[in-house]
């Protein structure tokens, strides 16, 4: 019993587990309004998007974190400016979008002198943290959780119907904008707990796991915060016994579990059919 508990007696386990927890709550939501929308490449393209963000605020002597979500809302208002203002398609401007700031950050990034090394804001240093940082994060994930939860009716219409949402008077824009801020902003929360590269599996899995189980959106967003959470804990208690590192190793838990649950919905679907012709011929 003492070693299954043993990852618990170390301080830095400990904060890894609680960072996690706390940035995969807001972003499992968020996954299912992305998943609905079609707007899985939005969080893609905002988590890569941060980066030159984040070394202009080192440059400036300003928390990494005001630079991240600068950097995110102009990506979110650029890919709606080329959609809105050219014939190309929204997924091709997140694309374009995300890809160029990302390229201009790693370019910053080799002129900063820094020892700063880029792999902590890539892939996320969950076991480097400190309890301020998680209180920093804290700050961030606990209201844009209770601002998803408050406003889940109208980002749910929206995310649906957008043209019936406005038809009906909702403020479309503000849902629009207020929800890339969301993930802007979960995107800064998660840098330290994931990195920005695997903030992404984040924003996408856990929604779309949740959406090839249920059919209602209510158990969408519990069974989609359940998985990962689960899967946070069980890839950062895994790590320590593999000697791996945690935020990869979530990512690849929260894969196997959609793999799991793709293979389990197929199966379904193919004895479905098998079910019916039975019961016809009888």
């Amino acid at each position: 019993m003492s070693q299954i508990l043993l990852p618990f007696d170390f301080d830095f386990m400990v904060r890894a587990f609680t960072i996690t927890f706390l940035v995969s709550v807001p972003m499992a939501l968020l996954s299912c309004f992305l998943v609905l929308r079609g707007w899985s490449l939005m969080g893609d393209a905002i988590s890569h998007a941060v980066l030159p963000g984040i070394v202009v605020a080192y440059w400036l002597a300003i928390p990494l974190a005001v630079g991240a979500f600068i950097a995110g809302m102009i990506c979110a208002l650029a890919t709606g400016f080329l959609k809105d203002n050219s014939r190309i398609k929204e997924d091709t401007a997140m694309g374009i979008v995300f890809s160029g700031m990302f390229a201009l950050g790693i370019v910053l990034y080799v002129w900063t002198p820094t020892d700063v090394h880029l792999d902590h804001i890539l892939f996320g240093d969950p076991l480097g943290i400190s309890w301020k940082d998680i209180g920093a994060s804290a700050l961030i994930t606990v209201p844009v959780t209770l601002a998803i939860l408050l406003a889940r009716r109208g980002l749910l219409l929206h995310a649906f119907d957008e043209q019936h949402a406005h038809a009906i008077g909702l403020p479309v824009r503000v849902l629009h904008y207020g929800l890339l801020a969301m993930v802007a902003m979960t995107v800064v929360a998660a840098l330290q707990a994931v990195g920005i590269i695997l903030a992404m599996a984040f924003l996408i899995t856990p929604g779309a796991i949740a959406f090839l189980w249920v059919r209602r959106f209510g158990p969408m967003m519990a069974l989609s915060v359940a998985v990962a959470t689960i899967a946070s804990f069980t890839g950062i208690y895994a790590s320590f016994w593999l000697d791996s590192a945690p935020a990869p190793t979530i990512v690849l838990v929260m894969t196997l579990l959609f793999v799991a649950s793709l293979f389990r919905t197929t199966r379904n679907r193919t004895a479905e059919p098998a079910t019916r012709s039975k019961a016809d011929s009888m």
